[in-house]
């Protein structure tokens, strides 16, 4: 089921283009996107699909960017997971990740694509085996369905799009979106430089700055409160953590959302300076019933 060269070439220039909005952006401060009132008037957060096309689909609707071009949409973790091709079964999920590349290109100052564990592990060849499966060979392998002969090119122009992904969005003076924290930052201080400057490959190796970022699962207050002194935010929104009702607050600092399953939450955060953790609770909403406040 090979595409045509024409599309396959098609895909190699829109990663390209892709990355190359994402590095000049006037937003982007080192790699932190900036986002304050003059030039945001609301935050969409989502958190990790892993190739949920229902939740990417519902998301947009939500979202409707054409008709508010002052709000800014925030995706994460697209790859590994969702739908296999028929026959070898390779992953589909490389199909969402050029869809994330086209949405930059065609909105190129509202939506905005951290880089967490999953795409950081597509960038490095780290290996990722879930459920007795390598989800990084599916991945390849789902590619090689699409793209046959043409893997390569598309390949190189995908990680150049993955090497230029920001770590976080920083919406006004309080609130930091990341995917994760990295651990024990109370006991080893983080290197906050990765923030403001360009990333080598000691960063996005296991036990790099980046990796830890990414990577870290210590949601403790300690932990989160450290972290916050040295980046100067008071809370923080990040995925990583499966929820089993797409979201939680381990920490007075911290909400983790998730938008893998049927009961996917998002955050619509109106900027502002002065919101409390209270306050971004009670902006938590299911992705599919958009009334609906997210449980306790």
């Amino acid at each position: 089921m090979c595409v045509a060269a024409e599309v396959a070439q098609k895909t190699a220039e829109c990663y390209q283009e892709a990355g190359r909005i994402l590095r000049s952006s006037p937003l982007r401060k080192g790699n932190v996107v900036q986002l304050d009132k003059s030039n945001t008037e609301d935050v969409m957060v989502t958190a990790d699909l892993h190739g949920n096309r229902t939740n990417f689909r519902r998301i947009l609707e939500i979202a409707d960017l054409e008709a508010h071009p002052n709000r800014h949409l925030v995706f994460q973790e697209v790859c590994h997971g969702g739908p296999t091709y028929p026959k070898a079964g390779g992953c589909m999920s490389h199909l969402m990740l050029e869809d994330i590349s086209k949405l930059i290109v065609e909105f190129p100052h509202q939506v905005h694509f951290l880089i967490s564990n999953h795409e950081l592990a597509e960038l490095t060849d780290y290996p990722i085996m879930k459920g007795g499966k390598m989800l990084n060979l599916m991945f390849r392998c789902g590619m090689g369905q699409m793209y046959g002969a043409a893997v390569p090119m598309i390949r190189a122009a995908q990680l150049e799009f993955l090497a230029s992904l920001p770590i976080a969005i920083r919406i006004g003076k309080q609130i930091m979106v990341t995917h994760s924290l990295p651990k024990q930052c109370d006991a080893d201080p983080f290197d906050v430089s990765i923030f403001d400057r360009e990333l080598n490959a000691h960063d996005r190796a296991c036990g790099g700055s980046l990796h830890r970022m990414v990577w870290g699962r210590d949601f403790r207050q300690e932990n989160a409160d450290h972290l916050a002194s040295q980046l100067g935010v008071e809370l923080f929104i990040t995925g990583h953590e499966p929820c089993q009702y797409g979201f939680a607050s381990p920490n007075s600092r911290q909400i983790v959302l998730d938008c893998c399953s049927r009961l996917g939450k998002y955050m619509m955060i109106p900027m502002s300076d002065d919101l409390t953790q209270e306050d971004l609770l009670n902006r938590i909403r299911s992705l599919h019933d958009p009334m609906l406040v997210a449980a306790p």
